[in-house]
């Protein structure tokens, strides 16, 4: 029987061999030159007749960014020529690169951007951080129906409209708003958060915070779902810390997910909320909250001058194109996946 059963053994590791591997293109058990053949390409009609169900969902959203994203890019034509409205695109006259030089030379357009990078700047820091550490506490909640309430609370801010959020803020911080009514109660005066623009960086940012944080979270409780809870008891088992459980499983779970979500925001860094600043520029006034898309914006829309705010639209989306490009070259080098794999 023993050589009966080692024969059968023999026989099913014989006939293992010739099962095809996981790896395409390789068999185990083959020899170097046979595993080192490639496999044969699929042409496009097959790909096509094959993924046929998936091409004809993903087309509306295909032709949806193609007609309000890709086919608009053509009218970045404008920012070489001297753009009326009135003469139209193809009776405008070219005139080279000079509004490029008409903006590198207006000190109006670079404290747009000096307030456009120190907000983002300051966000990157004091905001990005948040939904992480949100998602650390919630995870660590054990009751799910807990979880569930806070998570429902802590996210609905994200569906408010702008301004709504803005009215809410006007409300507790304004001058006439709660706040500022408890501390007239008790002898103060002079209490208005929104109209001040030493502390417009920090308002917007809180806005901000309380507006998208719960948003984020959710992203970081979906990485977090996918640790394996083996790993946790077996750190427990060999006497790990929670803050030890925290560093060596939990945040390297969690990288991949950053890094990802940092290379969306550095993509995004020059548009820092042009609604939330439109809003509240009047309040405090162009120096605290000009950037870049407000200041497109009165360049353009109000004061007519079409091909000068063109030119610093296409600068500013050239400026965000290299940052994604460059944040995700910085990914690759530490060894993650980044937006898009190396070629």
């Amino acid at each position: 029987m023993t050589s009966r059963a080692a024969q059968g053994v023999r026989v099913r590791g014989d006939a293992d061999e010739n099962v095809p591997s996981a790896t395409p293109g390789v068999v185990e058990g083959a020899s170097p030159e046979r595993a080192s053949i490639p496999t044969r390409k699929v042409s496009w009609r097959v790909r096509l007749r094959r993924d046929r169900s998936l091409v004809l969902m993903t087309l509306p959203a295909v032709l949806l960014l193609a007609v309000f994203a890709y086919v608009p890019m053509l009218g970045n034509v404008v920012a070489w020529q001297d753009y009326s409205p009135y003469v139209g695109i193809l009776d405008s006259p070219f005139v080279g690169w000079w509004n490029f030089e008409r903006l590198f030379v207006n000190p109006t357009f670079w404290h747009a951007v000096t307030n456009t990078l120190l907000i983002t700047g300051f966000q990157l820091v004091f905001f990005f951080p948040v939904p992480i550490v949100m998602a650390l506490l919630l995870n660590s909640v054990m009751t799910p129906r807990i979880r569930t309430a806070i998570q429902s609370v802590v996210y609905l801010p994200h569906f408010f409209s702008w301004v709504i959020v803005v009215t809410i803020f006007q409300q507790m911080f304004g001058g006439a708003g709660f706040v500022a009514q408890r501390l007239g109660e008790h002898g103060y005066s002079g209490f208005d958060l929104m109209t001040n623009p030493d502390t417009f960086l920090l308002l917007i940012t809180a806005q901000s915070v309380w507006k998208d944080a719960g948003w984020g979270m959710i992203i970081f409780l979906a990485a977090l779902s996918t640790v394996d809870p083996a790993l946790y008891e077996a750190s427990v088992m060999d006497g790990a810390s929670k803050w030890r459980r925290v560093w060596h499983i939990t945040l390297p779970a969690l990288r991949p997910t950053i890094i990802l979500l940092l290379i969306l925001r550095l993509g995004d860094a020059l548009t820092v909320g042009f609604e939330q600043l439109i809003l509240q520029r009047g309040a405090v006034g162009a120096d605290a909250a000009e950037v870049i898309d407000t200041y497109v914006y009165y360049q353009g829309v109000i004061n007519g001058d079409w091909s000068f705010a063109a030119a610093a639209g296409l600068l500013k989306g050239v400026v965000s194109l290299l940052l994604v490009l460059g944040a995700n070259k910085l990914a690759h080098v530490f060894g993650e996946a980044g937006v898009y794999k190396r070629a």
